[in-house]
């Protein structure tokens, strides 16, 4: 069974002594793993434990104990309501990793092997100390022989062959998984890690982060409102990132600050703005809008930080979610399942009542509500678990899409309580439509759909070809497929079954009253009747009434 997990023993071992240390040894048992014979015998456990903190808290400090690659697969799992309960997202959504900076030599050894030069003739100045320390890398800050202030990211040495490490294992984990547990088969949990793997190794390509720095850059780069770093491409590489340095007051700070509540409401209004701005006109938004990652200058403007996740939603599915926030509004419950539909990929044998009568609930609990009481990203992510109930795949942008709108709500409520996403979002939904339906749009639209029209017509004449030389080699089949003809057949022959056991009764009784009143209106002595004949009658009856009922119930059909 082990095969490929001896390569990394030492690494399961950290695992297992984790999860049993966490009261989350039963899991290990589950999956086969005990029988690594590398935990002592009272660390061993084979049942939940049903005492002590919560199941959610256990998962939570077991991935902290484990380190960055399993802080950030926590992480990105409390983006997914379709594989987890509320209260396990909750605390994942909790999860830090604490991780000590590393050595001022072996960043510059990093640098220097990056940017094939000496740090001295890269920066004129680079502090030693860094100045923001995370589970990926450290940032350290310098300046330019041109005169920039700049911020150096450094990621953690060694840090991408231990990820890989990780996710080795956790794929051959769910495989295990899959074999031997219904459920991660059902969710198809070893293509969940894999997915999971490809969103963090797009965190440690630090090029990846520039660029989408610039990208969002450009969407405010006439907005003072917003400030966004500018990205050194020339000093970047895969694992070191060079930025521009900017100043600025902690959200954090403000949030905490007792008094101005009109500035901090100023702000909560322009986050929400920026960030519907980003997600519903642009396609391409911030996927992380924590207070850690935002600072505010003197005027107030928004510094956005980190742009390592970033989601990105085409035409087709902005408006999806602009139709979303118009038949919340609308209480149009017809609308939101056609949207359910369009955005996702739904089962061939969904059924469509009863995922209308979900929806219908799913707008019953939000009836009449005062838009300030709705939670757009609460209402967003439990429709989204209704599409998941009905086992519709959503696309992982939709998923991310939910996870901004739970941190964004959760940041601006600090600010101010009384604000209303869906308020500010209904505008947003209303102007996708009526881009969608602006002459200029329909007729881009017309002219794609005739370029595809164009493209069909001109490959028919082939493909009536290639049709008629397999018709002449005999080689076309029809199939039919009639999904509901073995219930059709298996209803009929009950129906017939049940028909021949009602004559066989009604047969039977007419024998033996006949049988009877015969012996009655005779009389007379005969030979015939001196024989036990009611008797004789009944068994033969009985009989076959057996043989019958025997043979139907038989064929399972009755």
């Amino acid at each position: 069974m082990l095969g490929k997990h001896m390569r990394h023993l030492n690494r399961y071992k950290d695992i297992v002594v984790a999860f049993s240390k966490n009261g989350l040894g039963y899991v290990m048992r589950e999956l086969g793993l005990h029988d690594l014979h590398i935990l002592p015998r009272k660390n061993k456990q084979e049942k939940p434990v049903n005492d002590g903190p919560s199941l959610g808290v256990r998962i939570r400090r077991v991935l902290e104990e484990l380190g960055p690659t399993f802080v950030k697969f926590g992480q990105v799992m409390s983006t997914r309501p379709d594989l987890l309960p509320e209260d396990i997202i909750n605390e994942l959504e909790k999860l830090q990793a604490t991780v000590p900076p590393f050595s001022f030599e072996k960043a510059k050894a990093i640098i220097e092997k990056e940017l094939n030069q000496p740090i001295e003739d890269l920066f004129v100045r680079f502090d030693e100390e860094p100045i923001a320390a995370a589970s990926i890398g450290q940032v350290h800050r310098a300046k330019l022989p041109s005169g920039e202030e700049v911020a150096v990211k450094v990621q953690r040495p060694e840090i991408s062959e231990k990820i890989d490490v990780d996710f080795e294992i956790l794929t051959e984990m769910a495989a295990l998984a899959e074999l031997r547990l219904d459920w991660a088969k059902q969710y198809r949990l070893k293509d969940v890690i894999e997915e999971m793997k490809d969103t963090l190794n797009l965190e440690l390509d630090y090029t990846i982060e520039a660029h989408n720095m610039i990208k969002i850059g450009d969407q405010f780069k006439e907005d003072e409102r917003v400030i966004v770093p500018k990205a050194y491409l020339a000093y970047t590489t895969k694992e070191v990132l060079v930025m521009e340095y900017v100043e600025g007051m902690k959200l954090k700070s403000l949030i905490l600050s007792p008094d101005k509540q009109g500035i901090k409401e100023e702000v909560a209004e322009k986050l929400v703005n920026i960030t519907l701005k980003q997600i519903l006109m642009d396609g391409f938004f911030h996927a992380d809008p924590h207070p850690g990652n935002i600072l505010l200058t003197e005027d107030n403007a928004i510094i956005l930080l980190d742009f390592g996740m970033v989601g990105q939603l085409t035409e087709e599915m902005k408006r999806q979610f602009g139709q979303i926030v118009i038949a919340m509004t609308k209480e149009d419950t017809e609308m939101l399942v056609e949207v359910i539909f369009d955005m996702g990929v739904a089962p061939d044998n969904i059924n469509r009542v009863k995922l209308t009568n979900d929806v219908d609930m799913f707008m019953h609990k939000y009836y009449r509500q005062s838009l300030h009481d709705i939670s757009l990203a609460e209402a967003v992510q439990e429709l989204f678990q209704i599409a998941y109930r009905h086992r519709i795949e959503m696309p992982s942008d939709f998923t991310l899409l939910g996870k901004t709108l739970l941190t964004l709500e959760g940041t601006v409520e600090q600010l101010d309580p009384t604000i209303s996403i869906v308020e500010i979002a209904e505008p947003f939904g209303k102007q996708l439509i009526r881009d969608r339906f602006h002459p200029k749009n329909l007729k881009d639209q017309f002219v794609d759909q005739w370029i595809a029209f164009y493209d069909l017509w001109r490959d028919l004449p082939s493909q009536a070809k290639a049709l008629k030389r397999v018709v002449k080699k005999g080689k076309v089949h029809v199939e039919l497929s009639l999904p509901d003809i073995d219930l059709l057949l298996r209803k009929m022959d009950r129906i017939s079954n049940q028909l021949s056991f009602a004559i066989i009764l009604l047969a039977f009784s007419i024998i033996m009253v006949g049988i009877i009143v015969g012996a009655a209106i005779m009389g007379a002595s005969s030979i015939l009747w001196r024989l036990p004949m009611i008797e004789v009658g009944a068994v033969v009856a009985m009989g076959m009434f057996l043989w019958i009922i025997f043979a139907i119930f038989k064929s399972g059909r009755f």
